[in-house]
């Protein structure tokens, strides 16, 4: 069983930053895709930002150029620096594992319990 705790969230004037972590633990064999999906009041849970274990990156292309995705595998962390941030980046941010918890395990998805953040002056 993987839990995913998340930190970082929180009230931020327009053009300001925040860094969300979300650390992975319990039993994992191998974590493959890390990354972040956000849900804003009245709209869909959307993708924000994936990173591979080899370090390739998507994002969403109302981000791009703005939030950085990063994770450590020694500490099976994922980052997301958030820079110049916007009204419409209010949302619960929820972080997700894809990982294979035993070696003879399918790839399991698993999410964090979602952080707030709120951007607003």
């Amino acid at each position: 069983q993987v839990q995913l705790v998340e930190s970082g969230g929180g009230l931020v004037q327009p053009g300001g930053s925040l860094r969300l972590s979300c650390a992975a633990s319990g039993i994992l064999f191998r974590i493959n895709a890390m990354g972040w999906y956000r849900k804003a009041p009245g709209r869909q849970r959307a993708l924000v930002a994936r990173i591979t274990s080899g370090g390739t990156t998507v994002y969403a292309a109302s981000v791009k150029g703005r939030f950085t995705i990063s994770r450590d595998n020694a500490k099976n962390t994922v980052y997301l620096q958030m820079n110049s941030l916007k009204p419409e980046d209010t949302a619960v941010y929820f972080c997700y594992v894809q990982a294979r918890p035993r070696s003879y395990s399918n790839i399991a998805t698993s999410w964090g319990q979602g952080t707030q953040v709120t951007v607003s002056s």
